[in-house]
């Protein structure tokens, strides 16, 4: 199947190629089977023994009472017990719900794939699946679509206008893409996203970039520190089975039905660029997983991804859905 087109989307009919907002929306009724909450089956990423539970909602300051038997003793204030001679805890409450900010990467580098979808498509949907799941549990969902020239903002809210208001940004940028001229790739887009967010997500938010990894570098790793310190980063790295090992299948050639490209797959040299590219970033994210505590799902282009993101998050046959 197609790789790429050098001519942006007329209406969004090329499927695999460009995402369709109806598409999206049908994606509701399949976020069901995983959660970004706390409490994770045994095998999810998410959960203890792979890596950092996640935060959940945050906890509100609500008052400072006498201390009675039974209650942690990890609340105590001892500045205020020291002052009056009896002790006293500090009370919170779980706010009523978390903000969750969507990263969704369009750049032209996203527009690749080899059979089924393009890597840019495989983000719609796993946006699209996120969003309508964070809006199921009652979280409020915000969201950063970028391409490789702008950035647009959604800011969180818990409704399903915003959840659409996300979906059509991500549509719109997503039907903008092709290869040409016109189009210069940015691979420092991904650290201005990430900047960005770092000052919108102040505390107890999940922040989950969708993304290739096309751009990392130093930078990247200040931006995820400092992110990470006081919110919970999860990575959605898509892929294509051609980039983790192209097979020397002599020239091919890879199209769209408006736009090709030949490529001689025999070339060492070529099938070795890709790959090195290929474990350069795996192995970037697998190190800043380990480093920092993110979980990373790795998403190919070649599979559903409702299956794919609830295989990774512990969800199997006879397990109840939540």
């Amino acid at each position: 199947m197609a790789v790429r087109s050098n001519k942006p989307a007329k209406d969004g009919n090329n499927e695999g190629v460009y995402t369709r907002l109806d598409d999206l929306v049908r994606l509701q009724h399949k976020a069901s089977g995983f959660s970004f909450l706390p409490r994770q089956p045994v095998h999810s990423i998410l959960s203890g023994r792979h890596a950092s539970k996640l935060r959940g909602r945050g906890l509100n300051f609500e008052e400072l009472r006498n201390y009675l038997p039974g209650d942690d003793t990890r609340n105590i204030d001892w500045k205020v017990t020291a002052r009056t001679g009896t002790p006293y805890v500090r009370v919170y409450t779980e706010e009523k719900d978390r903000t969750v900010w969507l990263l969704v990467d369009q750049r032209v580098g996203m527009f690749f794939g080899s059979r089924a979808r393009m890597k840019s498509v495989v983000a719609a949907e796993v946006a699209a699946i996120s969003a309508w799941r964070v809006l199921s549990t009652g979280d409020r969902v915000g969201a950063l679509v970028f391409n490789d020239s702008e950035i647009s903002v959604v800011q969180p809210h818990r409704s399903r206008e915003r959840v659409m208001q996300i979906l059509k940004q991500v549509v719109d940028k997503n039907h903008a893409l092709h290869v040409g001229p016109d189009i210069k790739p940015d691979a420092g887009k991904l650290n201005e996203v990430l900047k960005q967010v770092s000052i919108l997500a102040r505390h107890d938010c999940l922040v989950c970039l969708i993304t290739d990894a096309d751009g990392l570098n130093a930078e990247t790793r200040k931006h995820v520190t400092r992110l990470s310190e006081h919110n919970d980063v999860l990575t959605a790295f898509i892929y294509d089975p051609l980039e983790e090992e192209m097979p020397a299948a002599g020239r091919l050639r890879f199209a769209d039905g408006e736009g090709q490209v030949e490529a001689d797959t025999s070339s060492r040299k070529l099938r070795k660029g890709f790959q090195s590219e290929f474990v350069r970033k795996l192995e970037w994210i697998q190190t800043a997983s380990r480093r920092f505590s993110i979980p990373v799902l790795a998403l190919q282009t070649t599979s559903p991804v409702t299956d794919q993101i609830r295989d990774a998050l512990g969800h199997h046959q006879g397990t109840k859905r939540f």
